[in-house]
């Protein structure tokens, strides 16, 4: 699976990574330390305790390395007049417009006008130019948006 991110997020991952790596493995190889410390294992509820965060954490670095190996960083898109992963578009509905930024879903954040290249709303605009119309159905039924502008 690829996963498109712009330059920033890619950056973010990555030292997020180098801090589960290095800061939260060492605070957990402590912990396990500390409860060895406690005698049997097996009635230690502070060594299990350990254990299993050690789990999820390792768990949680194999899905980052796993994004960050399957990226595609997302390149500047204006001038080229269509949307594109990376595009800004300015559309209108009935009288309102909105703007959005098409991203990668690992970026997706609807409150700040990003919209994941996968989501319905997303998809529909993709490779479209502007003046197009887009219908999309919706719950409430089909919509339309116009793309006025693509940056």
């Amino acid at each position: 699976m690829k996963y498109y991110v712009t330059k920033e997020r890619f950056d973010e991952l990555k030292a997020e990574l180098e801090r589960l790596k290095k800061e939260e493995r060492n605070e957990i190889a402590e912990r396990l330390k500390r409860a060895k410390e406690y005698g049997d294992l097996s009635e230690n509820s502070e060594y299990t305790a350990a254990k299993d965060e050690q789990a999820r954490l390792e768990s949680q670095i194999i899905e980052m390395e796993n994004i960050i190996r399957n990226s595609e960083i997302i390149k500047k898109t204006s001038g080229k007049g269509i949307v594109q992963i990376g595009s800004t578009i300015e559309i209108k509905r009935k009288d309102k417009t909105f703007k959005y930024t098409i991203v990668g879903s690992q970026e997706a954040n609807p409150e700040s006008n990003l919209i994941s290249n996968e989501s319905p709303l997303g998809r529909s605009f993709l490779d479209k130019k502007a003046g197009d119309i887009v219908k999309i159905e919706t719950p409430g039924g089909i919509v339309e948006y116009k793309i006025i502008k693509i940056d």
